[in-house]
């Protein structure tokens, strides 16, 4: 039991160091006229470890990591708490889809891969439309952003999410499918 818990341990401080490097270093800044947005790929690692060890700890991993790249970045740092809010859903959906819905610990070939590409697109589903709806109310009313500005933010920020959404949706199915295929017996045992 106790080498189960440090093994989840050593497995989520992992996944949220991957998650900030893929949030913080592989990314694309682009500036719009309220501040700026980024394709980055932080979101697979979340969904990748809401996949593997549940939706709290996978939204921890998320909300950790990325909170940690906006607080880290002056060109962010006003904008970490929605961050740590947005990402902290995705794990949520992510690992309730996964696992109470189609308790992917027990599927095996395309039953797995249909029920990790519909977790995955419905956490990214959740992101996209939390995204512009908790961004335009953080923006307008935390940050009172001017209304012409926060209408052209949420464009690029439509555009940025749905890019970051597909590709999150294809990324982390991969790297998820590979990931347990190779780590079965230490997936099923943190799993138990």
């Amino acid at each position: 039991m106790k080498n189960k818990s440090v093994l989840r341990l050593t497995i989520t401080a992992i996944m949220i160091a991957l998650c900030y490097v893929s949030f913080a270093v592989l990314k694309i800044t682009i500036p719009t006229p309220l501040g700026y947005t980024s394709f980055h790929l932080g979101n697979v690692m979340c969904v990748v470890a809401s996949l593997l060890l549940g939706g709290v700890t996978g939204g921890l991993v998320g909300a950790i990591g990325m909170g940690i790249g906006d607080i880290l970045d002056p060109v962010y740092i006003m904008i970490a708490p929605k961050t740590i809010i947005l990402k902290m859903m995705i794990g949520l959906v992510v690992g309730a889809v996964s696992h109470k819905l189609f308790k992917i610990n027990k599927l095996e070939g395309k039953k797995l891969n249909i029920a990790v590409i519909i977790s995955s697109a419905s956490g990214m589903l959740a992101n996209m439309i939390g995204e512009p709806l908790f961004g335009y109310f953080y923006y307008k009313y935390v940050l009172n952003a001017p209304e012409k500005a926060l209408k052209a933010l949420l464009g690029y920020n439509l555009v940025s999410t749905s890019i970051n959404a597909v590709l999150t949706v294809l990324l982390a199915t991969v790297i998820y499918l590979v990931i347990r295929k190779r780590l079965k017996n230490i997936y099923n045992n943190l799993n138990d």
